[in-house]
């Protein structure tokens, strides 16, 4: 028999482990001095010792090492368990090379341009949320305005409680000068009655949501798309939605231009 020492020597494996492992009942020593309390271990133990750090490799918790180890467990539990963390690692090897994808297109930004980038594109999942919308075709895009002039009075008229900045969708699958397709809306916090052109009603939600903040004049507001193409198409992704635009800053509250807060989004998946 081998002192818990010797035994860990032998093995590769922390003393501290070892003692852990006879707690949990993972790898029991062979015998305990009744009079010192010294743990003393098997060759014989070793087997069972190398499967345990085998499987903690794969990335098996100690817990699931344990009922995998245990004598009445079935191969088909056994195989459920690998597969399920095989699936796990393969998910987390993915999530890491879209992370390294990401530093290496900001890298390359940097370097090129000699300077932080003037918009950080971050990836987020959004909720589907309850709004009150009217949507038209309009001469530009600098007309919405019109459009919100009609909403906010339509809203208190049905007696909606609006909890969150306004949003325009931009139904256009490219830039247009004129003729544009736009809906802007508010979220409420409960159903009212849609009625004519004014509809209430659960936006769609997405999984995956690529978004900056534009600080500015909307007039400039198209750098903070140029620059959400950019990440889209050197990140693999494609657009499956039309964009919106989030307006954090009421340009009735006297903010100057320069100071408008707006998020632009575009509804994104994975290129195959």
């Amino acid at each position: 028999m081998l002192k818990i020492g010797d035994f860990s020597k032998l093995a590769r494996v922390s003393v501290k482990a070892l003692r852990y492992y006879d707690e949990i009942g993972l790898l029991k020593p062979v015998s305990v001095d009744q009079f010192t309390g010294y743990r003393y271990y098997a060759t014989s133990q070793l087997p069972r010792l190398t499967r345990i750090i085998a499987l903690k490799d794969m990335g098996l918790s100690l817990g699931e090492i344990a009922r995998l180890l245990h004598e009445d467990v079935s191969i088909s539990h056994i195989l459920d368990l690998l597969h399920i963390k095989q699936g796990e690692i393969k998910e987390r090897l993915e999530e890491e090379s879209q992370r390294l994808t990401r530093v290496e297109e900001w890298l390359k930004q940097v370097e090129k341009e000699g300077k932080m980038p003037d918009y950080e594109v971050v990836l987020k999942k959004t909720p589907p949320q309850k709004v009150v919308s009217i949507r038209a075709t309009l001469p530009s895009y600098s007309a919405t305005g019109t459009l919100f002039s009609k909403l906010v009075p339509h809203i208190f008229e049905v007696g909606g409680q609006m909890i969150g900045p306004p949003l325009e969708i931009i139904y256009d699958e490219e830039f247009k000068e004129k003729d544009v397709d736009v809906e802007v809306a508010f979220p409420v916090a409960a159903d009212v009655p849609s009625k004519g052109e004014f509809k209430c009603y659960d936006l769609k939600g997405y999984d995956h949501m690529a978004t900056t903040v534009h600080k500015g004049s909307y007039d400039t507001i198209s750098a903070a798309y140029n620059a959400l193409m950019r990440w889209i198409e050197a990140n693999g992704y494609q657009i499956t939605g039309p964009s919106r635009e989030i307006y954090f800053t009421d340009p009735n509250s006297g903010v100057p231009p320069s100071e408008y807060v707006t998020e632009v989004q575009f509804p994104v998946t994975k290129g195959k």
